[in-house]
């Protein structure tokens, strides 16, 4: 961080200033759901004896076959003082080396918004919903598929922040492929930091834009406090099979330093990147994570650190990635349950199809992947809206109906409810053998909150439906879209913060030379 931004920093007032207070009365006011607090039991699709014998293999696969830091001595060093044995890059962690290094890492934490009203909870019964992450495309009913642009990001910034159901901003809601690769995390951040106040994401593309993230974030939340509490939670993907290269490793090194939280992420394509069956991936999954959250520690202890795992199979005809299967399912669940054994947050699941459009395929994929992740017992789930086409696409019509949807995940994980407005037997009595509910007492005391309903689907008499041109879901997303984007209102921040990180990303910009490499 330059003096000038460092000296912006440390003027900047915690209480937001005047000038926020007054637009802060003067802003519409967008509703945002609490993170989901879950009522439901989780699934468990594995025995205890399935169990002991995965982690058993996981310690065996850690001891004996080990695991690749590659590009990186002082990963190696820093393993070799706590006890690993490290031949070339290859590291072997001892049985239970891993396990005790482990238990540094909370189980849950805080992830802190500059709107304190949006934080966070990651870990125990809760389940935070972030959106799509990543694609270097996006598509909408006017533009067809393209490559995205920054103009495409900043609008999904927009969507997330006044969608109700999603609580979280995220990290590259889309790739902008106009701006350059060196710069476009420094724009990234800048849109989740002023168009939106809800948590968000850092960038791990490399180490020194980690570095950049939380230099930012120090402008936005004052360098003490990102110091002592997590501001940011970042994808750290592990190149699976059993690999952890530099540039990842790198930007872990920087977060956790920083006591800023890492999503250890194996990148599991079943039968490319794992083995085939359900058992042997969810081997090679608690190793990886075991040795990458291990390492997390080794570099702060305590720093939040969230088991995650992406889980996808692959069509043996074409080679292409499949979603929404009885194999992902499976790993997902059991990996929810060796998360919890470990006492970490977990992270999988998501709005996961291959479909090219938001279709038939797209929806039942999708709907099959939400309700696993929910009852898997996932704490943050990445990609809930927006993907499409195995995560090559971020879909403006899909992001809206998935946000959507997300409502229906809100009301599963409220469980059921067993008080005395709840039983209705005043409403039985009332209503007797024969009638009907619609006038009773009860019903008109809870007839707008009794029922989930979507602001989206379509509910109306076919009559009316045909009168109003016969629109299917996708054009009524389409309209929503446009109707979001137009209400949008960015939130209130103060205006020195506002001009230090904008000044910021202007003076790192102008320090160095476009790369589209």
């Amino acid at each position: 961080m330059s003096e000038a931004s460092k000296a912006r920093a440390g003027r900047r007032g915690r209480g937001g200033g005047g000038a926020a207070r007054r637009a802060q009365r003067s802003a519409v006011s967008f509703e945002t759901a609490k993170y989901i607090e879950r009522n439901v039991p989780n699934f468990e699709v594995l025995t205890e004896e399935a169990i002991a014998i995965i982690e058993a293999n996981a310690e065996q696969v850690l001891e004996e076959i080990g695991v690749a830091f590659v590009d990186n001595p002082e990963a190696l060093e820093r393993w070799k003082a706590a006890g690993a044995e490290v031949t070339g890059e290859r590291v072997r962690l001892p049985k239970g080396l891993a396990r005790e290094l482990i238990k540094t890492a909370p189980s849950e934490f805080t992830q802190h918004a500059r709107n304190p009203d949006r934080n966070v909870v990651i870990g125990g019964r809760n389940l935070v919903l972030a959106p799509v992450y990543g694609p270097p495309f996006v598509r909408d009913v006017d533009g067809g598929r393209r490559y995205a642009t920054m103009d495409d990001f900043q609008k999904f910034v927009k969507l997330a922040y006044m969608s109700k159901w999603l609580h979280h901003s995220g990290g590259t809601v889309c790739e902008p492929t106009d701006v350059p690769v060196n710069k476009r995390h420094l724009d990234m951040l800048l849109a989740h930091m002023t168009l939106s106040d809800k948590p968000f994401m850092g960038s791990v593309t490399d180490p020194d834009r980690a570095r950049d993230s939380v230099e930012m974030a120090e402008i936005l939340f004052g360098a003490d406090f990102v110091d002592q509490n997590t501001v940011m939670t970042s994808l750290i993907n592990i190149n699976s099979p059993l690999t952890f290269d530099a540039t990842m490793m790198g930007a872990l090194e920087v977060y956790a330093a920083k006591n800023q939280a890492s999503i250890i992420s194996p990148f599991i394509v079943g039968g490319a990147m794992a083995p085939v069956s359900v058992a042997g991936t969810l081997t090679q999954v608690l190793a990886e994570v075991m040795a990458g959250v291990a390492y997390s520690q080794l570099i702060r202890p305590g720093a939040p650190a969230i088991f995650g795992t992406f889980v996808t199979s692959i069509d043996m005809n074409s080679g292409a990635p499949t979603f929404g299967t009885p194999e992902a399912a499976k790993i997902t669940y059991g990996a929810g349950q060796l998360a919890r054994r470990l006492g970490l947050p977990y992270r999988s699941a998501g709005s996961f199809n291959g479909s090219k459009l938001p279709d038939a395929q797209a929806a039942y994929e999708t709907a099959n992947s939400l309700n696993v992740g929910l009852l898997a017992g996932v704490n943050f789930m990445l990609h809930s809206c927006g993907w499409l086409e195995g995560g090559l696409v971020a879909d403006f019509e899909k992001f809206v109906m998935d946000a959507d949807q997300l409502g229906a995940l809100h009301g599963i994980a409220s469980g059921v409810e067993i008080d005395e407005n709840a039983q209705a037997m005043d409403a039985i009595r009332e209503v007797g053998p024969g009638g009907h509910y619609l006038g009773c007492a009860h019903t008109q005391a809870n007839f707008k909150s009794a029922f989930w309903r979507s602001d989206l689907l379509d509910y109306k008499p076919f009559e009316t439906w045909e009168e109003e041109g016969g629109r299917d879901t996708r054009q009524l997303a389409r309209l929503r879209v446009d109707k979001m984007l137009a209400d949008y209102q960015q939130p209130p921040l103060d205006p020195a913060i506002n001009e230090a990180l904008n000044t910021y990303v202007a003076e790192k910009k102008a320090s160095m030379p476009d790369a589209f490499t």
